[in-house]
């Protein structure tokens, strides 16, 4: 569930205080592309407010008309599918033949919404299995593995920040990509045991650990939804981290410096810490794609921008600028 999804169970329990009566739609099957992944959900009041996407709009305008019209009464969660036919499809903005399935459940007390957005609040993974018969809820810890799975009995869906970014160093370039990337729902970690840094730092939903970086990375355990970024400038705490990350099995794993600080870099690493030469030829660096950055908001964009295209498997070349940069454009730091 990303954080799009969880501001709309927190509009939901809203509308409940209300005394509103609301139905929560959970994307569960798809079929030809799809504008929002499986697990996105909806939530439609019953006067036709609205908040959240499953479509690109046809779908909601539906339930809407639904809810308005008394056809979404429902006593207990229902499976619909969408588009089932090229007629259907090319109404609600569907590929042709394509299929969009969704379980709507009417939402109350037996929901649970309310602990679970108090358990993703506290940064909790959180397993929820919805009963499809009664509309019960079950929460729980959830286990290796767990995806959204739906049977003929019950929903089951994970909930809270499935993806993590540890940053080393908490140096104003951090400030942004921590506030950024929170956004993006990671559980962000800033790393730093210097205290003239570490003081005073506070971002929303960030946490500071005050440990050596390679300590840090170690109690961790980078997995594969896991990306370590060093930005300190400083060897004896980013190459500790980079160092013990690449060893692992991090999806992302990079560091702020020019070319040839990088070059250096590897060169370290190769020849004081062993690493071999496949683990450093997957450290990124210059960190971040390549589009003109000079400012620290400017790279943080770049860096995120090119740890999305690795989390989904892209690789974007490096571009070529073809105009003058625009007039009043301030020469700066580059990563």
């Amino acid at each position: 569930m990303d954080n799009v999804d969880l501001s709309v169970l927190k509009q939901v329990l809203a509308w409940r205080e209300g005394g509103h009566h609301v139905v929560l739609g959970t994307v569960t099957r798809t079929w030809g592309s799809a504008p929002r992944p499986i697990g996105s959900v909806v939530a439609v009041r019953g006067d036709g407010q609205i908040v959240g996407s499953v479509s690109g709009g046809c779908i909601e305008d539906d339930l809407i008309d639904k809810v308005r019209n008394g056809a979404l009464g429902l006593a207990k969660p229902e499976v619909v599918r969408y588009g089932v036919g090229a007629e259907e499809a090319t109404r609600f903005g569907l590929p042709c033949g394509g299929t969009l399935e969704l379980v709507l459940e009417p939402v109350g007390e037996q929901s649970k919404l309310s602990e679970l957005v108090e358990r993703l609040a506290r940064g909790e993974l959180v397993r929820r299995e919805l009963h499809l018969r009664t509309g019960e809820v079950t929460l729980t810890p959830p286990g290796d593995g767990d995806v959204l799975q739906l049977t003929e009995t019950t929903l089951v869906t994970t909930h809270g920040p499935c993806w993590r970014l540890l940053l080393i160093g908490a140096g104003q370039m951090t400030q942004y990509i921590a506030t950024m990337a929170r956004a993006l729902d990671y559980d962000v970690i800033v790393c730093d045991p210097r205290d003239e840094y570490a003081e005073g730092f506070c971002i929303d939903g960030a946490r500071l650990v005050r440990g050596m970086p390679d300590d840090v990375v170690v109690e961790l355990r980078p997995d594969g939804h896991t990306a370590v970024i060093a930005l300190t400038h400083d060897p004896k705490l980013d190459d500790l981290a980079l160092m013990e990350a690449l060893r692992g099995p991090a999806f992302y794993i990079g560091a702020i410096g020019s070319r040839v600080n990088q070059a250096r870099r590897k060169q370290r690493l190769g020849e004081h810490f062993g690493l071999t030469d496949e683990q450093l030829t997957r450290l990124h660096g210059p960190v971040g794609i390549k589009n003109g950055a000079r400012t620290p908001p400017e790279i943080a964009v770049s860096i995120l921008a090119q740890l999305t295209a690795v989390r989904y498997g892209y690789v974007i070349p490096d571009p070529v600028q073809v105009t003058p940069a625009a007039p009043g454009a301030e020469a700066g730091c580059v990563v």
